[in-house]
């Protein structure tokens, strides 16, 4: 489908998008539309009473991030746009190399709506070259991971880093090491060094590539380079999607390689849930634009992503309002500590009780408690401060400041 059709279909069959693109006409270009606002398109993208889809859902799938619980995110798929993507994301299952006759172990999440160990099975399934696949799933205690891999003769392994990171762990305390794996596909987070450590130990015969670059909002973004060594450049798709990066405080269209930007994804294959401009929540600057390459920089101020754990800015604010504190500001910060990312609240105020805070973020999102309470992540912490960090350019708060390096 192209953009024109794409734009002209959301209009006429969308009441968000005909709301959303009232005043323009069919000769607007793409980078004329205005940039989806987050909280307005999930404020529409309900359940209930719909106003994002373009017709009644009555084939497919739905999923929900694994975010917060309060306005949860959930995306909807028919089942030939399911398939469609898969199809496109197996074509490229060479250049994050897998070779005819790996025997994978999928260790991503399954149940409770997460799409990731369902793309995963789905995209292998189509691969053009042969596979066999062990369906784990990241829930499996590490002990049945570790034998069934083992039992198995497992090749490769694919998960979100803490999830590797877990298996690692125990791999390197019970067994030694697995020398017969020879590739860790993750995705979902960023794989820090002490991680990458942690895994090079426990699998001594493995290189380290991106499974995908993609999310439950926007499907598949990015797939891996192949030949290159960094795990943050990715090649758009650009068959099915139109990738943009524009400048974050005027949304200017940004071309020159290595310019950050704002990362913007608009799907041309999906129909039920337009995805017409969506901010995916990521800065990046191109590397090559002709080619669609780009390189990713680190989050945006849509959402935090701690660990395995999406929470969203709006979300985070609203609950240090529902604390009761009194606040000229919050600023949400992520670092690495022992290892764990930690989730960190900046509050503008006078120093207080911090429990309040801490038990409001627990109920807007009990899949960070419980990765808190899992060792995966580091738990909550709460700075009280004078003022806030601005942009020295703007003057404008940062909403979002992620302090890890990868």
């Amino acid at each position: 489908m192209s953009v024109l059709d794409l734009v002209c279909y959301a209009r006429t069959h969308s009441p968000f998008y005909k709301e959303l693109y009232d005043g323009y006409d069919s000769s607007t270009p793409l980078a004329g539309l205005p940039v989806i606002d987050q909280a307005a398109f999930w404020a529409a993208n309900t359940v209930r009473h719909n106003q994002v889809l373009t017709q009644a859902h009555t084939d497919g799938l739905i999923f929900k991030t694994g975010g917060t619980t309060r306005a949860p995110r959930v995306s909807f798929y028919t089942n030939a746009e399911w398939d469609a993507m898969c199809r496109t994301y197996a074509e490229t299952l060479p250049a994050a190399g897998l070779r005819h006759g790996d025997r994978i172990a999928n260790l991503f999440a399954a149940g409770e709506l997460y799409s990731s160990f369902i793309f995963a099975l789905n995209s292998l399934q189509r691969s053009p070259i042969d596979l066999v696949q062990l369906p784990v799933t990241g829930s499996a205690p590490v002990e049945f991971t570790l034998s069934t891999m083992q039992d198995f003769d497992a090749t490769v392994v694919a998960g979100f880093p803490t999830t590797l990171s877990r298996l690692a762990a125990h791999v390197v305390a019970s067994v030694g090491s697995l020398p017969l794996v020879r590739l860790v596909l993750f995705s979902g987070e960023a794989l820090y060094d002490d991680q990458r450590a942690l895994l090079a130990e426990a699998f001594p015969g493995a290189e380290f590539r991106s499974f995908v670059y993609g999310s439950v909002d926007g499907g598949i973004i990015g797939t891996a380079v192949l030949g290159s060594e960094d795990p943050r450049v990715f090649r758009a798709f650009v068959d099915s999607s139109v990738l943009e990066i524009v400048d974050v405080d005027t949304g200017a269209p940004i071309t020159t390689p290595g310019v950050a930007g704002r990362l913007l994804q608009t799907d041309l294959t999906r129909r039920l849930q337009p995805m017409i401009r969506y901010p995916v929540g990521d800065l990046a600057a191109w590397v090559d634009v002709e080619d669609g390459i780009f390189r990713l920089l680190g989050r945006a101020d849509e959402g935090a992503r701690v660990g395995p754990v999406t929470l969203h800015l709006d979300h985070l604010r609203d609950a240090v309002d529902r604390a009761g504190v009194v606040h000229q500001g919050v600023q949400v910060v992520i670092r690495r500590v022992d290892s764990r990312d930690q989730l960190v609240l900046r509050i503008a105020a006078a120093e207080q009780d911090p429990s309040r805070v801490r038990d409001e973020v627990d109920v807007i999102s009990p899949r960070f408690a419980l990765q808190v309470g899992r060792g995966v992540v580091a738990p909550l912490a709460v700075e009280w401060v004078s003022a806030l960090e601005v942009n020295p350019r703007t003057g404008k708060t940062v909403r979002l400041l992620d302090e890890r390096s990868v």
